[in-house]
C-alpha cells in the first residue's frame, strides 16, 4: 500500500462522501423529507461512517484507527438498516435503495479489507504510511 497522507486520500473516506451526498439528495425530497425522525437518523449514519475514518487517521496507531474504522463500518450497518425502514415504509423507490445498498456494501468491504491490512501490517506504530 503506497503512503496515505491524507484521509481524503482513503478509497473508503471517498465512497463514504459519496454515499452521504446521495443520502442528503434523497432525504431532502419525497415522502423521506416529512418523516424527520428516520431522515434525520439516515443522515446521522451516513455522516458518522465518513467522520470515524476521517477521526481515525487522524489519532495515533494503527490499533487506535481500526477501532474508529470498526465504528464506521458499524455505521454502514446502522444506515442499511434505516434504509429498509424507508423502503419497507414507502419511503424511497427500490431503485434508491438498490443503489444505495450496493454503495454501502462496497464501503463495508472497503472498511473491513483496510481493517485486516492494519492488522498484519508489519510496520506497526506508522499507521500504515
Amino acid at each position: 500500500m503506497s503512503r496515505i497522507e491524507r484521509f481524503e486520500d482513503i478509497e473508503a473516506w471517498k465512497k463514504a462522501r459519496e454515499l452521504t451526498k446521495r443520502i442528503y439528495e434523497i432525504s431532502d425530497r419525497g415522502n423521506l423529507a416529512r418523516d424527520f425522525g428516520l431522515k434525520d437518523q439516515i443522515k446521522r449514519s451516513s455522516i458518522s461512517i465518513m467522520s470515524n475514518i476521517a477521526e481515525g487517521f487522524e489519532r495515533e496507531g494503527d490499533n487506535e484507527f481500526r477501532q474508529f474504522l470498526s465504528i464506521a463500518k458499524g455505521s454502514v450497518g446502522e444506515l442499511k438498516a434505516q434504509l429498509y425502514v424507508a423502503l419497507d415504509a414507502g419511503l424511497i423507490a427500490a431503485e434508491e435503495f438498490s443503489g444505495l445498498m450496493s454503495l454501502s456494501d462496497e464501503i463495508s468491504r472497503l472498511i473491513a479489507g483496510f481493517m485486516r491490512y492494519l492488522k498484519h501490517s508489519t510496520h506497526k506504530g506508522s499507521k500504515f504510511k
